[in-house]
């Protein structure tokens, strides 16, 4: 018998023009949490698939407990002890907790559903997970935190008797305090025997909740170890396959004391007073908690959330953004921090979301131009080198890394002369966010003003020229590059200030 309970081995799988994967093993002990890493686009996300049942290889074996598996289906795996708790979590909100954890597979009696010992089946698997911490099994999920719904999530999975648990980026949504949760029932799943694949680009959480690593890059198996035995700098190493001695571009600073952008006293009914100046070439940080309300001032100044009350300043005339449309009439481009759902036209290709924006500049006499939209788009994949066969790939099929720069093309072609840039490099891995902060250097030095809202402390501080600094809906402070430090930010986010 193998000392491995799952085995994937020399798996291939090949689109039309990409070979996604190319040979590759990965292998997993029983009760051991697992990490899967790689950059955007390495293989990852395919090999699950395949191990979800929802792509077939092209060659290669999967096999648990030593008995060789095909997969024909999602059913399939599920039949086998494979569970996936995907980003985009799998629950229909207006049902309740209970009705999701059997959803599809509900108990009945008499051909009739049987709520009362539903209630007791799921009950248990939610008091295993939350340990009480969920308002109400009988209530809405629609109705519960991103994490309570990840609980109910993980009781789903539990639900089908599995023994091999994928999380995709599951913290990725999540506040410190609910990923400390989240771990506390990996450990305890881990205690009780069971078999955790962890895929996340943060590093140093990799490091704290996994036993054992595994890296691919472009398609293939490149090295595994014991967390115990490596480092930070050896998973970078081998994710990129260099040496990477800087997490951030050296910056030079563009910033003129031209202003682009004056916030007066903004006020809507998540925020209060808001003011701060935007100059030209500027990058201008946006820190603070979960809740601060530095999302919702940036909605407001596109356009898609109503202010109450304050005045807009562009180019030292006051405007009126009452639609989003306005903004993009007024040079102001948005990429939301939820790209797949808000940012782009998944099911649609790379050629029709980067004129999204720009229709008049790609149109003739109200008809698009097939011309000129793909002159657009290859422009941009070759400026921003995004990696695709063409500018016809849909873009659900490309890494998130390159699902960004399809936003930020998007944005570009529409000729925006102020980029608001909310959570920039979630969801994306050490390279691709490095390629990212060159772009927005590269966009600061030709006179773009960029906004960029980032919950990560060493990303506002490496790449901001000043940062504002929110708690409760209120400025409570703008740094200047000098001030800059994680502790002085944090002091403002928390308003602990005079």
């Amino acid at each position: 018998m193998s000392q491995y309970y799952l085995e994937m081995i020399d798996v291939f799988k090949e689109f039309p023009g990409v070979k996604a994967l190319k040979g590759v093993n990965l292998k997993v002990k029983k009760g051991e949490v697992h990490a899967l890493i790689g950059e955007n686009g390495a293989g990852k996300s395919t090999l699950m698939k395949i191990l979800s049942g929802l792509y077939h290889s092209d060659g290669g074996k999967i096999r648990i407990n030593g008995e060789d598996m095909t997969f024909q289906n999602p059913q399939d795996a599920i039949n086998a002890g494979v569970a996936t708790i995907y980003q985009e979590l799998s629950l229909v909100p207006h049902l309740t907790a209970v009705q999701n954890v059997l959803l599809g597979h509900e108990i009945a009696k008499y051909k009739f559903i049987d709520g009362k010992r539903e209630k007791e089946v799921a009950g248990k698997l939610l008091d295993y997970v939350s340990r009480g911490s969920l308002p109400s099994y009988s209530e809405p999920v629609m109705h519960f935190s991103v994490a309570q719904q990840q609980m109910v999530d993980i009781a789903k999975a539990l639900s089908y008797n599995a023994n091999i648990i994928i999380m995709d980026e599951p913290t990725d949504s999540l506040t410190d305090n609910e990923i400390e949760v989240l771990f506390e029932i990996i450990r305890k799943l881990k205690a009780d025997g069971m078999t955790i694949i962890y895929i996340s680009h943060r590093l140093e959480e990799l490091m704290e909740i996994c036993d054992r690593v595994t890296v691919m890059r472009d398609g293939e198996y490149i090295a595994d170890a014991d967390t115990k035995d490596i480092d930070k700098a050896w998973l970078i190493r081998n994710m990129i396959g260099r040496e990477m001695t800087n997490s951030y571009p050296e910056r030079k600073h563009y910033v003129s004391e031209e202003i682009v952008l004056d916030v007066k006293k903004l006020s809507s009914s998540a925020f209060t007073d808001v003011s701060f100046e935007l100059k030209r070439g500027e990058i201008l940080g946006f820190a603070g908690l979960v809740g601060s309300g530095r999302t919702e001032v940036m909605r407001v100044l596109f356009g898609v959330d109503k202010a109450e009350s304050g005045e807009v300043i562009l180019e030292g005339n006051p405007v009126n953004i009452h639609h989003p449309s306005s903004a993009v009439e007024n040079g102001i481009g948005f990429a939301t921090e939820d790209r797949k759902t808000e940012g782009l036209f998944l099911n649609l290709d790379i050629k029709t979301n980067i004129s999204a924006a720009a229709l008049p500049k790609v149109s003739k006499k109200g008809f698009i131009s097939s011309g000129a939209e793909t002159a657009a788009a290859d422009k941009y994949i070759s400026e921003l080198r995004i990696v695709t066969p063409g500018n016809y790939q849909i873009c659900k099929n490309l890494s998130g890394g390159n699902q960004q720069k399809v936003v930020l093309a998007k944005w570009l072609a529409s000729d925006s002369k102020i980029l608001i840039l909310d959570e920039p490099t979630r969801g994306i891995d050490v390279g691709a966010k490095y390629e990212i902060y060159t772009l927005m250097d590269n966009l600061a030095q030709a006179g773009v003003s960029i906004i960029m809202v980032s919950s990560e402390l060493p990303e506002v501080i490496g790449m901001s020229d000043r940062v504002v600094v929110m708690h409760e809906g209120r400025v409570t402070g703008i740094l200047e590059r000098e001030d800059f430090s994680e502790e002085t930010i944090m002091t403002y986010a928390s308003g602990h200030v005079n």
